[in-house]
């Protein structure tokens, strides 16, 4: 009884495990299974694979053909496992020579003709493999690129069946990964197109440079959207490690682009009010896929018109915010997926949303329960709220040359660069990252500043998470300023940014 072993990876959020793809040729009435904990996209792979196996020029074995995906009950998704069921069976039968299969991770959908498509998550699959002590892949071409980010495993795309099964046969050589790099930079909005606002700007610089989230609230077309959209520019590019994890998650989503799949700018996530609960934090049926709290990991989140998105959405969110991961429970298996982003709450003051407050028609308890809709826990962990209101002359900002985002972004980088030096040690990146217990223990705080906290916490305008969040803003603004500890200006500073309503 002919046995042959091939190596595909299964995904598990954006962990990549191996999966041995066994192919037995026993004796019995000619027949496929398929045995593993296969998925109803993956049992239709026999009759893809026999079809392009066929039209491949090689014959599929007329006897009793069994597969084994090992191990036996991790779920199998997708139809990444075309290409290594085909070489299997082959093997099996003799057709090709296993000896290039050892080692090597195969993935890639077949068509009816033989052609290789591509499939998602190939960057967390080639991770994987990596991890596991696999020094070889075999891709998808349209996903060459994406694969050939990995370091320490040897890369080559394939377009067709027959074109493996050459490269097994040793007569030709696949396609090599190309050198990463020389990708460019997209351009990203420049702050300078904001007119006035000049206290929303401030807060967006604060934002930046500690990693905070923020809430802006204000009428229609004041600029909140503009200012939310010009937050990525201001944040430093990711590193080398950030990059190929945001990137991980793009791949599964498979939302990344084939001639620049690294995504080296901090990535921005604007979903419609109208998005369910599981689009936005993750799920599906089986395996969760990941939600737009995930795509916007080491990025930003943008929730416009924050206040319709309702109550079961946006308290999703609280352990997103505060665990920086999302764990999605199905039956079969606990799915997790990166989440640490810095969310941008936007809102109207009312439901009627008048250019003019005078204008208003909304009675005080009408305005208290549209903003209600953000309930108390939600808003104590937004670090920045900023009421803001219209221009009203145009001339006096005509006139004024607004910071560029480059001009910003200098200070923000400065800025976070000496909060990273300062909890190297710990491995914390930003202020916001530092847990509040080490900061109420460890930081020894001006007696006067940590006075304002104290008449805060005793009339009730803080809890103890917003005092929390207030020493993490006093410290980014000791950083903006070039201070080696916050004082008292900082933290009283930081609680006017904390605002009445986020106290």
């Amino acid at each position: 009884m002919p046995i042959a072993r091939a190596w595909s990876m299964a995904l598990f959020g954006v962990r990549g495990i191996p999966v041995e793809i066994e192919a037995d040729i026993g004796v019995g009435l000619p027949g496929t299974t398929l045995v593993g904990l296969p998925d109803t996209g993956l049992r239709e792979a026999k009759d893809r694979v026999r079809s392009a196996v066929r039209n491949s020029g090689c014959e599929w074995p007329a006897r009793k053909v069994t597969f084994g995906l090992s191990p036996a009950n991790l779920p199998k998704v997708g139809s990444a496992y075309d290409l290594g069921i085909a070489l299997a069976v082959l093997a099996a039968a003799g057709t090709i020579p296993s000896g290039k299969l050892v080692g090597t991770v195969l993935l890639g959908e077949l068509a009816l003709d033989g052609r290789i498509r591509p499939v998602r998550g190939v960057l967390p699959s080639v991770l994987g493999a990596r991890d596991n002590g696999l020094r070889r892949a075999v891709v998808p071409l349209d996903t060459l690129t994406e694969a050939g980010l990995v370091d320490g495993v040897e890369v080559l795309g394939a377009g067709s069946l027959a074109e493996v099964l050459a490269w097994c046969r040793g007569t030709v050589t696949l396609r090599s990964a190309p050198e990463p790099g020389g990708q460019a930079e997209p351009e990203v909005a420049d702050l300078a197109d904001v007119t006035g606002q000049p206290e929303a700007r401030w807060a967006l610089e604060v934002a930046a440079a500690g990693g905070h989230h923020l809430l802006l609230i204000g009428p229609p077309g004041v600029g909140k959207t503009m200012l939310a959209r010009r937050l990525p520019g201001l944040l430093p590019p990711l590193s080398t490690d950030e990059a190929l994890e945001v990137t991980a998650v793009h791949s599964v989503d498979g939302s990344l682009a084939p001639d620049a799949p690294l995504v080296r700018t901090p990535p921005f996530i604007a979903p419609h009010h109208s998005i369910s609960a599981a689009a936005l934090v993750g799920g599906g049926a089986q395996l969760a896929a990941p939600g737009a709290v995930s795509k916007a990991h080491r990025g930003v989140l943008f929730l416009d018109e924050s206040c319709e998105f309702g109550a079961n959405r946006l308290e999703s969110l609280r352990t997103a915010l505060e665990e920086g991961e999302v764990r999605l429970a199905r039956v079969r298996g606990v799915v997790e997926y990166p989440a640490r982003f810095q969310l941008v709450l936007a809102t109207n003051p009312c439901p009627c949303a008048p250019r003019r407050e005078a204008d208003c028609i909304c009675s005080a308890a009408t305005r208290r329960r549209y903003l209600g809709k953000l309930s108390g826990p939600l808003l104590d962990r937004v670090d920045i709220t900023v009421p803001m209101r219209p221009v009203t002359a145009m001339h006096a900002h005509l006139a004024e040359q607004p910071e560029t985002t480059a001009t910003v972004r200098e200070r923000v980088v400065a800025a976070r660069d000496r909060a990273r030096h300062r909890w190297a040690e710990h491995g914390w990146v930003t202020n916001a990252d530092v847990p509040g217990p080490w900061l109420r223990t460890t930081i020894t705080a001006d007696t006067d500043a940590t006075a304002l906290l104290d008449h805060g916490l005793q009339r009730g305008f803080l809890s103890v998470r917003g005092a929390d969040k207030c020493l993490r803003l006093a410290w980014t603004l000791a950083d903006l300023a070039g201070r080696s500890a916050p004082g008292m200006d900082e933290v009283a500073a930081a609680m006017e940014l904390r605002d009445r309503t986020a106290a």
